[in-house]
């Protein structure tokens, strides 16, 4: 992505390198194109770096150089990126939102017990999916923050075929006090280390959709989880 932001401060030739050397520093900045004549930064990154990282970057507030939103607001483009980093999964959890809705209009009426067996269905399965397309490269990133993974490494092969277990088991309908148990039981552990991964702020890839997609772990990853442990738990209360 390339952001043109103001950047004031800049009086010569040198002032411009100096700012380039010092932007091309930061991480997941690829190239700076600095102007004094009109004041301004081309900035191109593989991920966006917020106002502040870039001014304090520059020497923060108290330095000469000061740097400012020029065509977007900051708000709306953090926005676009948190869109563009997460699309991966928002599409996905679109899809199968959408498909397992359809699937209710060929009843009477709406049967939540059904719909949720189905959305776990397409979520066990389409996730697992990813993750089987490189095995050892998501049993690589899942021991970087599950705590039973950490703890007995094959865990993160065997979750992968528990993944795909549980989906066909939802999308029979086999057993669903078993299944719904397990579901619950299997993701209760799972969340254990992306909340600390999280809370711990750690840099950390999330291995949810394999090593396919490059998303970080955040609050989105917690969410997912959270997601599938409320709908086994209300299936469960519902019997």
């Amino acid at each position: 992505m390339t952001h043109t932001y103001q950047l004031a401060g800049m009086t010569c030739g040198g002032c411009e390198a100096k700012v380039k050397s010092i932007l091309l520093a930061l991480p997941n900045v690829t190239s700076v194109e600095p102007s004094k004549e009109t004041n301004t930064a081309t900035i191109s990154m593989d991920k966006h770096i917020g106002l502040a990282q870039l001014q304090t970057a520059l020497g923060g507030a108290t330095s000469k150089y000061h740097i400012s939103a020029l065509q977007r607001n900051e708000a709306v483009e953090q926005a676009r990126s948190w869109f563009e980093t997460y699309k991966p999964i928002l599409l996905i959890f679109g899809y199968i939102t959408g498909a397992t809705l359809l699937v209710q209009f060929g009843n009477q009426r709406f049967d939540v017990m059904q719909w949720m067996s189905h959305f776990m269905a397409g979520f066990f399965l389409v996730f697992s999916f990813f993750k089987l397309l490189n095995l050892r490269g998501f049993a690589e990133s899942y021991v970087m923050y599950d705590v039973l993974a950490k703890q007995i490494p094959v865990w993160a092969y065997i979750y992968v075929f528990v993944e795909l277990g549980l989906g066909i088991a939802f999308l029979v309908n086999y057993n669903p006090l078993l299944t719904n148990s397990m579901a619950f039981i299997v993701m209760s552990i799972s969340i254990v280390g992306v909340l600390q991964s999280v809370l711990n702020k750690q840099k950390i890839q999330c291995a949810c959709l394999g090593s396919v997609f490059n998303l970080p772990m955040s609050t989105v990853t917690i969410i997912e989880d959270a997601l599938m442990i409320c709908m086994s738990g209300a299936m469960l209360l519902m019997m």
